[in-house]
């Protein structure tokens, strides 16, 4: 077993930015010749000060140089100045000027004065304090005593430049790029979310491509996907630029986990923070130091939980949790780590729980207890078969949600592997929620090849009797340097495990790519991004559209109308049946999608369900698809007959109507719905239709058969023919010698010829002339009887197909 992931060490009670760069003045006067009280808060001062003429500034911000103390200073002043006085005192006795008007005292009095000089002390002072520059080694005296300072704070904090950047309005996030992949994605209440990743502005760009944009794209109105309505939102300043890691939602909030730092130029990683974006608010939030909480199939609690990247993320907002599984930790993901350490590849399984949630397998969370502000972490690092050598490690697969077969469903993990070597495709691994274990499941059908960085959504019948995983994508490593990229579609069909590759021959395929993400809504695939190797300078705008029904790339995504905030198929927009019961959660993003052909064939049914295939070829023997079953619904048309019915009756609805594309239209929506109408009920028209049909058929291949018949039949009589004529040539087939001839004419022997062979051979005991066996003269006079010297015909052939048949078997 590998080492489990566990957490680094983030910086704890970190000493104030301002201390570090030295600015403690205890002992020193403040501006009212004041000696500064012992007990204020103190910050240490380096070691190798600055002399003191250049350390020291007035609180109007001018330099003060060295003089004798302040005291004397003021004495001579005065001295000089009641000098200067007394001059101006004498000189006007002498001049004698005549005394000035009188002028009617002020209105204002003393007390006016004085508030009127305070306020402006009070204005003006703070404005000569803000002016002292935060990176110079002199500051005011009003400086350090008027400020509060936090007791942590963070890298970015003390850099000048961020401080700048704070005071400035953050620019938004570009939205056009020559190429993006390996950002993260998140679809809420209908708008697709991309968070950072890398990106490239020119095909000639090779550095600096990690960036922390955030960009959204509605997904409630129609587009063309050569003109997406993407939106760049301001560029966060907390949030760090990173890559493969993953973006977990709720219904509110978005939580950025993992992802790797930028390797050109190397930037070295900072302690782990879950980050959350409040989608109200439009703010980020910062979770510190996350540690985990003892739970089932755990690691302790109070273990500091730790940077993966390159794992596979899953979020399922309706149980208020989000998954991280397997991944690996190098020198760009956990801080101090040496870059002459090998990576180090993971099996775990991370859980995060969401403030306000509930989930039963964290210690201190059962009987209804929820998440606080901060969430709750666990890493599941013994569950089930995750402690065997079979369970590998690996990085950059897939993670998906299956509703039903438990209390709150399962997951199934597909592709992904290592640097040298890949996870099975064949044989795929099933955990179950509800008990925090892995389970392994045999899969049949023809097989995709091994592959890491695909993607994979999920979409749902009607009613529930299928659960349909659409893999698209992803590339192969080996050997390295020269990885190969695909472009090929595949499902795999739940509960039966069967695979089943899509044909998309003949269809705008988009350019095979790896690391891209896909997220499914109306029934629609949305794919973002990927890098699409070398033979394309730019995949710009790099957005495209899968219509998961029809099995087909679209030129535009269209947006459906009707559905609920978790766009789920209207059979499935019902809460659980019972307190604690989640096996029920409607499949989000699955309203308006239908079971393709190409599905039903396998397991049977029809697009709105009713699969008649519903357990795996290679039965399960333990686990939740050995125990459970798939949560089912009732699907009712508009009229109200009932299509499917495998769930309670409470649980109906009607179909949505089917997405309008420029190929179908709105005619053919019309139709669809007609034909689907007629399906629901017996058609007596279509029954009789249906039977004249074959027999039609039938007929048809009757007639075909006794065509071949007959020209088999009509073969072997011409042969006959010419062999006999041949036989009398040379007196009747025995070999009498022809007085004008000098020889005998030597009979056909079937072993030396490559036409079809006849039944004349010389034989054993024949005379120099030749001769007859007795064996092939009675098979030629048996074969000639049943042709009875006539012609064969057709009609006698329809009439009598044994007879001719009897004829074609005895040549």
């Amino acid at each position: 077993m590998s080492q489990p992931m566990r957490a680094g060490h983030g910086s704890r009670g970190r000493v104030s930015v301002f201390k570090e760069i030295g600015l403690a003045l205890d002992g020193l006067d403040d501006c009212f010749g004041n000696q500064r009280p012992p007990s204020s808060p103190t910050i240490a001062i380096p070691a190798t000060r600055p002399s003191t003429a250049s350390s020291q500034s007035s609180c109007d911000g001018s330099p003060v140089p060295d003089h004798p103390p302040r005291r004397k200073r003021t004495r001579r002043w005065f001295s000089r100045t009641r000098g200067y006085i007394a001059s101006i005192r004498s000189l006007a006795k002498a001049v004698r000027l005549p005394p000035p008007p009188r002028v009617p005292p002020s209105t204002l009095s003393t007390l006016t004065h004085f508030a009127i000089l305070l306020v402006l002390f009070v204005l003006v002072l703070p404005g000569v304090q803000l002016s002292i520059s935060f990176g110079a080694t002199s500051y005011g005296c009003g400086g350090v005593a008027a400020r509060s300072v936090r007791a942590r704070t963070s890298e970015t904090e003390a850099d000048p430049g961020v401080q700048k950047a704070r005071l400035e309005a953050r620019a938004d996030s570009p939205t056009a790029a020559c190429l993006r992949w390996s950002h993260q994605s998140a679809v809420v209440n209908g708008t697709l979310y991309l968070y950072g990743g890398q990106a490239r502005q020119d095909e000639l760009q090779t550095t600096d491509t990690w960036n922390n944009n955030l960009l959204t794209l509605p997904l409630s109105s129609t587009f063309q996907i050569g003109s997406p309505t993407l939106k760049g939102l301001p560029q966060p300043l907390g949030p760090p630029p990173v890559a493969n890691g993953y973006l977990w939602n709720s219904l509110t909030s978005l939580y950025l986990y993992g992802g790797l730092f930028s390797d050109k130029p190397a930037t070295s990683p900072v302690p782990l923070s879950l980050w959350e974006y409040d989608i109200r608010a439009a703010s980020w939030k910062e979770h510190a130091s996350p540690h985990t909480s003892a739970g089932d199939k755990s690691e302790p609690a109070g273990v500091p939980v730790q940077r993966a990247a390159e794992g596979a993320g899953l979020s399922v907002p309706e149980l208020g949790r989000g998954w991280y599984f397997g991944g690996h930790l190098d020198g760009y993901t956990t801080p101090g780590w040496s870059q002459s350490i090998p990576r180090l590849y993971l099996k775990s399984f991370i859980e995060y729980t969401f403030p306000g949630a509930v989930n039963d397998g964290v210690q201190g969370m059962a009987g209804g207890n929820h998440a606080g502000s901060d969430g709750a972490w666990r890493n599941i690092t013994h569950g089930g078969l995750q402690d065997l050598a079979g369970f590998t490690d690996r990085a950059d697969g897939v993670l998906l949600y299956v509703p039903g077969f438990g209390p709150q469903g399962i997951l199934i993990g597909l592709a992904g592997g290592t640097n040298t070597s890949f996870t099975q495709m064949n044989v795929i691994d099933v955990y179950d929620i509800a008990t925090s274990n892995w389970y392994k499941q045999a899969t049949s059908g023809e097989t995709p090849k091994i592959r890491v960085n695909p993607c994979a959504v999920v979409a749902a019948a009607a009613d529930g009797s299928s659960y349909n995983v659409h893999l698209y994508g992803g590339q192969n490593l080996i050997p390295y340097g020269q990885q190969t990229q695909y472009d090929d579609i595949w499902i795999l069909t739940i509960p039966s495990f069967r695979w089943i590759p899509v044909n998309t021959t003949g269809q705008s395929n988009p350019p095979a790519r790896a690391g891209h993400s896909c997220n499914v809504w109306d029934g629609q695939m949305v794919v973002v991004g990927g890098y699409v190797g070398q033979q394309l300078t730019c995949d710009s705008p790099g957005v495209y559209v899968f219509d998961l029904s029809t099995l087909k790339w679209q030129t535009q995504f269209t947006a459906l109308s009707g559905s609920n905030a978790q766009d789920q198929q209207p059979s499935q927009q019902q809460k659980s049946s019972g307190a604690g019961d989640l096996s029920r959660v409607g499949l989000s993003g699955s309203y308006g999608y239908r079971v393709p052909a190409a599905v039903q064939a396998v397991i049977g049914g029809h697009e709105s369900g009713g699969a008649t295939v519903t357990a795996p070829e290679q039965t399960a023997t333990s686990g939740p698809i050995a125990t459970g079953k798939p949560a089912t619904f009732t699907v009712t048309q508009a009229a109200g007959v009932v299509v499917t019915q495998t769930g309670p009756p409470e649980a109906t609805s009607t179909l949505p109507p089917p997405p309008t594309t420029p190929s179908t239209g709105p005619s053919a929506s019309s139709s669809s719905n007609s034909s689907s109408n007629k399906n629901s009920a017996p058609n007596v028209a279509a029954i009789v239709a249906g039977v004249i049909a074959g027999v039609f058929a039938l007929a048809a291949a009757y007639f075909a058969f006794c065509a071949w018949v007959y020209r088999k039949q009509l073969t072997l009589y011409k042969n006959h023919v010419a062999m006999s004529q041949r036989a009398t040539m040379t007196g009747a087939g025995i070999g009498v010698e022809k007085s004008g001839l000098g020889a005998a004419f030597p009979p056909q022997s079937s072993a030396g010829s490559s036409s079809r062979p006849t039944h004349f051979s010389s034989a054993a005991n024949a005379s120099s002339t030749g001769g007859l066996r007795a064996s092939s003269a009675r098979s030629s006079t048996d074969d000639l009887d049943l042709m009875a010297g006539q012609e064969p015909s057709f009609l006698g052939v329809l009439l009598s197909p044994r007879r001719s048949l009897r004829v074609i078997n005895r040549d």
